[in-house]
């Protein structure tokens, strides 16, 4: 079974993934933005850079903490958001609409499965505290 586009993906590291096509759209959760509290710098790739599902991706840093970002997926980075380089709080904002990360072409759609939806995800972050 395939994830229909436009479902979100979630990853135990918290990091969301959307569909679209044969893009997936990559950020992390409202959870994650709130425990990592103000975003204050967001590393991301160069367009062009190969990853490998489970790789760092990209780097937050907020005032309490740096984290890395894993890739959800494998696949090519087609475009980064610019927009949260230069505006770092918008992760905090819209973590999973204006908050985005980064874009990439899927190398295996079927990765996508392997993730928890949103049910599961939601039960994951109730056992966390």
């Amino acid at each position: 079974m395939s994830t229909p586009p436009g479902t979100l993906r979630f990853t135990p590291d918290h990091e969301w993934v959307r569909r679209d096509g044969d893009i997936a759209v990559i950020g992390i959760t409202d959870y994650a933005q709130s425990q990592l509290g103000d975003v204050v710098y967001v590393e991301l790739p160069e367009p062009g850079r190969q990853l490998d599902k489970g790789s760092e991706a990209a780097v937050v840093e907020s005032a309490k903490a740096a984290s890395e970002v894993y890739a959800p997926v494998s696949g090519e980075v087609v475009e980064i958001n610019q927009a949260i380089t230069e505006e770092p709080a918008m992760v905090n904002a819209d973590p999973v609409g204006e908050g985005w990360f980064l874009k990439v072409r899927l190398a295996d759609p079927a990765e996508l499965d392997g993730l928890m939806d949103q049910a599961a995800y939601d039960s994951f972050v109730a056992g966390l505290g």
